[in-house]
């Protein structure tokens, strides 16, 4: 487990990548190759790229953000910035984010309407 002061640093450090990751996935065309190649370096960052976030399972991926010290907002965070980056790239994966919403809404004790909205839209796709 980290002391406080290690913890504060991982999750500013946390942020700031998926900070990063939301400005380049949230776009309304299809991403570049440039695009594409930042995407993979900002991830690099977490120890993942594509094609290893692709092949994670749910539960091993949500288990790897977990061992990461991602939070729960975090984890709400690197969900959203999955379901933009199927809708660019046409990538199938909204399996995933739905899992971590799910997890969060089961794990974190808190219900949320904005998770739970998440997890409905997903399903109905």
């Amino acid at each position: 487990m980290l002391n406080k002061g290690l913890r504060d640093e991982e999750k500013i450090r946390i942020d700031n990548v998926l900070k990063t990751l939301r400005t380049l996935v949230f776009v309304p065309y299809p991403l570049n190759a440039l695009q594409k190649t930042e995407i993979e370096n900002q991830l690099k960052e977490f120890g993942l790229n594509l094609e290893n976030l692709i092949d994670f399972s749910n539960e091993d991926l949500i288990t790897f953000l977990i061992r990461l010290s991602f939070d729960w907002e975090q984890l709400e965070q690197f969900a959203d910035i999955l379901v933009e980056f199927s809708k660019t790239e046409n990538y199938n994966l909204d399996n995933k984010p739905l899992a971590v919403y799910q997890y969060i809404q089961a794990e974190s004790r808190i219900f949320s309407f904005g998770i739970n909205t998440k997890i409905a839209s997903l399903k109905n796709k």
